[in-house]
């Protein structure tokens, strides 16, 4: 059971610290995983990275998908009802987190600055193009932001069989992730030592919200289903506004979807089998 996992209460304030850094520490090995997958730039041949690219931000799709359901939304009600909370109110405290974290993606997006003027453009390639790659490249740099809310939260009153499932599922969608950010990149003409810190960047943030994350449950453990909630909604929003319709581009859509189907499928089972 998902419980056995938990930090018993006794010395809970000396073992605070410790989950805190195992949790930072984990959402920071997931982040890394992003310059894993851009570092394939440098080995497999241009065309072949093509081919791959909608698949594996398919893959990346399905593991955002189960992570949310399986890893926060019903650990958050659990862990709502396991503080005595009724089914109903634990539920609805959930759900309206959910909506509040894809309601703040939604408006970070809608409000994001014009990155395609902030950034220069190496191969002088049409503005409306350029502008959709870099779009593209902000909303994954920002879903990046859930996620490691997402694995600081899911360590949240020491279940540290869940935030290690949690954290191995991000790190794994982080590879084909930071592959196509490292893509994206080069196909504005920058250099391919540019794309590889690109996508190493992006994936830096997690540790931060990580932190966070972590932090928060650990001060007020009553915040946990409210955080389990909204960092699900937030990636939630961020695969079906942004990572769904860009592998559905160029006829690629039976290739995204099979890799969505096989994200999904290993991100449940590692979390049957390690939560």
């Amino acid at each position: 059971m998902r419980g056995e996992g938990h930090l018993h209460s006794a010395g809970r304030a000396q073992l605070d610290w410790q989950l805190i850094l195992l949790a930072t520490f984990a959402s920071g090995l997931a982040g890394l995983a992003t310059a894993g997958g851009a570092l394939l730039i440098y080995a497999v041949p241009r065309k072949r990275l093509e081919q791959i690219e909608h698949p594996a931000l398919g893959f990346t799709a399905g593991v955002m998908l189960a992570a949310s359901f399986f890893s926060l939304i019903l650990p958050g009600i659990e862990s709502a009802t396991e503080a005595g909370m009724p089914l109903r109110s634990a539920a609805a405290i959930v759900v309206g987190a959910l909506l509040a974290g894809g309601a703040v993606i939604f408006l970070m997006k809608r409000y994001s600055p014009p990155f395609e003027r902030m950034l220069l453009n190496p191969a002088d390639i049409e503005p409306d193009r350029a502008r959709r790659i870099w779009i593209f490249i902000a909303a994954i740099i920002l879903h990046n932001l859930p996620e490691g809310l997402a694995v600081g939260v899911s360590f949240g009153g020491g279940d540290i069989a869940n935030g290690t499932a949690t954290a191995i599922g991000i790190g794994l969608q982080n590879v084909p992730e930071g592959l196509a950010v490292a893509l994206l990149v080069l196909s504005l003409g920058y250099r391919r030592s540019t794309a590889l810190l690109v996508a190493l960047l992006s994936g830096l943030v997690e540790p931060l919200m990580g932190f966070v994350g972590i932090a928060m449950v650990s001060m007020a453990s009553a915040l946990l289903p409210w955080g389990m909630g909204f960092a699900a909604g937030a990636m939630i929003y961020v695969v079906t506004a942004d990572i769904i319709p860009e592998t559905h581009r160029k006829g690629n859509a039976d290739r995204a979807n099979a890799g969505l189907m096989i994200g999904l499928a290993v991100m449940l089972f590692l979390d049957i089998t390690l939560g």
